[in-house]
């Protein structure tokens, strides 16, 4: 028996069109006690997911970048919104691609101040410094349940 792989060809985004969409469920806090286990598990599979759609798209120059930011916002949302379901999109418009999360709940989402030893706060720095490399932009909407990050698509990558 002889098995052939078949490649189809990438598609390069250029206009409005998805990278990815996903929504899923997690487990609803209770005071300050950390997610569970099973949750803070699919900011890794989502980011294993969002890096093969970015590949797919043509936008593998872009992978790093974007997953750690998409491991941040998610991260964010299970640790500060009290939320019980999150969403992450990712489609590319005008030239940018652009990363939202919905979680729901009202706040804003804004760098802390980390600590020498601490082991988290860092996540939105890392994002916001991130996001100035790149000539991006990121902020809150929606009473900031919403919070969005826009980079530019480099040259190269568009068709």
């Amino acid at each position: 028996m002889t098995t052939t792989a078949v490649r189809t060809s990438k598609t390069v985004p250029n206009r409005a069109e998805d990278v990815m969409g996903l929504t899923f469920e997690v487990a609803p806090r209770r005071g300050s006690a950390p997610p569970p286990d099973k949750d803070m598990l699919r900011v890794g599979s989502t980011r294993r997911i969002a890096a093969a759609r970015l590949r797919r798209c043509g936008l593998e120059t872009m992978t790093d970048d974007v997953t750690l930011i998409v491991s941040e916002l998610l991260t964010n949302a299970l640790l500060h919104s009290g939320t019980t379901e999150i969403s992450l999109t990712i489609v590319v418009r005008d030239g940018c691609l652009q990363i939202t999360v919905r979680d729901g709940m009202a706040g804003c989402a804004e760098p802390g101040e980390a600590y020498a030893g601490a082991e988290s706060g860092r996540g939105l720095a890392l994002v916001d410094n991130l996001v100035k490399e790149n000539g991006g932009a990121w902020g809150t909407s929606d009473a900031g349940a919403v919070t969005w990050c826009r980079l530019a698509v480099p040259a190269k990558e568009k068709a």
